[in-house]
């Protein structure tokens, strides 16, 4: 009986460690869980684009000739750099060009005849003085002095005439060369080409009313740019000219440019159903050198319509829709479900006004399997 005794004490402490060891696997494990600390920063209000938004150049022109013919000159190719009023295409127009001819030579008779005639005139003038005196000294009769006033009379009328005509001519001139400079195309702004439809000896018309056809030559300048964004009419009204914005470009990867708003469109777009917005222009300000902005290039526009600096905040994606979270107890290892009062808010961070201190650390991702008040957790970087 005595040596037994050592043989079940052995039995007893086997079975109670392999208890110990059961229970050591099978106890519950604190399930680790994404946190973050309440801090404290800045907390922004923002408006942003609901469709992509679009690189817009400050000048942009679609040009086409007024006159319809045929492209005689096309000085210009797709890329060219061009200086304000460069010729860029000129029709067939040689008939104009004679009818300028003419009118120049037409302008240059009539302009030398009333020279003529205005000459004329001065002599009878001074004809009609020399019978004035010859009369007072009694050297010559009435009769020829009337004769001699009145031809002075008729040559300044006639001279008048003349100048009016040749003026009349130099107007027709100027129609002429109107009508000659309708069929040259030139470029009202410096820029670059981006396009070019017409082709040498080819026809071109213009467009009809109602009915828009392909310019034949868009310039555009490049030495300005500005973001053209459409705005949910919900969160337009928030928005004020002078806000600052923050812009994306697709082509630049996660760059940041500043900007401004400079022009909320005082209308509302309902292109689509359910969908109205506002358009909303951002001017960007200066932009580095390095950075080469083309027309065209789509754009995501983030408008801080309010900010608050020395806040508390937790990430947005730690509040439910009811503004509660989910806080890890330091002491009991447990989620804690709290309420929250926030304030401003937007996709990354939310302001929280009360319910929570500097330090607490809230569940990130509440919808997580698992994640529930009273579950045993763990920080996911501090898990075993």
């Amino acid at each position: 009986m005595v040596k037994r005794a050592p043989v079940r004490l052995g039995i007893a402490l086997f079975s109670l460690g392999g208890l110990l060891f059961f229970w050591w696997e099978h106890r519950p494990k604190p399930l680790p869980v994404p946190v973050s600390a309440v801090r404290q920063g800045t907390v922004e209000r923002i408006v942003a684009n609901t469709r992509g938004g679009t690189v817009r150049a400050c000048r942009r022109a679609r040009l086409a000739p007024s006159l319809g013919g045929q492209i005689a000159k096309l000085t210009v190719r797709k890329g060219d750099r061009v200086g304000a009023g460069a010729l860029l295409l000129e029709l067939w127009n040689q008939d104009l060009q004679a009818q300028v001819r003419l009118a120049e030579r037409e302008a240059e008779a009539a302009l030398a005849k009333a020279r003529a005639r205005c000459l004329n005139a001065k002599n009878a003038a001074r004809e009609a003085e020399r019978q004035i005196k010859l009369k007072e000294k009694g050297l010559a009769s009435e009769e020829a002095l009337d004769r001699a006033v009145t031809a002075a009379q008729v040559g300044q009328a006639d001279c008048e005439a003349a100048q009016a005509n040749a003026r009349v001519r130099s107007a027709r001139l100027g129609v002429a060369q109107a009508k000659l400079e309708k069929t040259r195309l030139r470029a009202p702004f410096a820029g670059v080409i981006a396009e070019v439809s017409g082709e040498l000896n080819e026809y071109v018309t213009p467009s009809p009313p109602g009915i828009p056809t392909p310019p034949a030559v868009d310039l555009i300048d490049d030495s300005c740019f500005y973001i053209s964004a459409p705005i949910d009419e919900v969160d337009a009204a928030q928005v004020q000219l002078g806000d600052e914005t923050r812009v994306t470009l697709d082509a630049f990867g996660d760059q940041v440019f500043p900007g401004t708003v400079r022009r909320i469109a005082p209308y509302v777009l309902d292109r689509e159903k359910q969908a109205r917005t506002v358009e909303v222009e951002v001017g960007l300000q200066e932009m580095p050198q390095s950075v080469r902005l083309l027309a065209g290039y789509s754009a995501d526009v983030e408008i801080i319509v309010e900010r608050r600096e020395h806040t508390k905040y937790i990430p947005t994606a730690a509040l439910d829709p009811d503004h509660r979270v989910l806080v890890l107890d330091p002491e009991t290892g447990r989620l804690v479900q709290k309420q929250v009062e926030i304030g401003l808010s937007n996709w990354d961070r939310t302001e929280v006004r009360s319910g929570l201190v500097i330090g607490d650390l809230v569940v990130n991702a509440s919808d997580q399997e698992g994640i529930a008040p009273g579950v045993l957790a763990v920080p996911a970087e501090a898990q075993p």
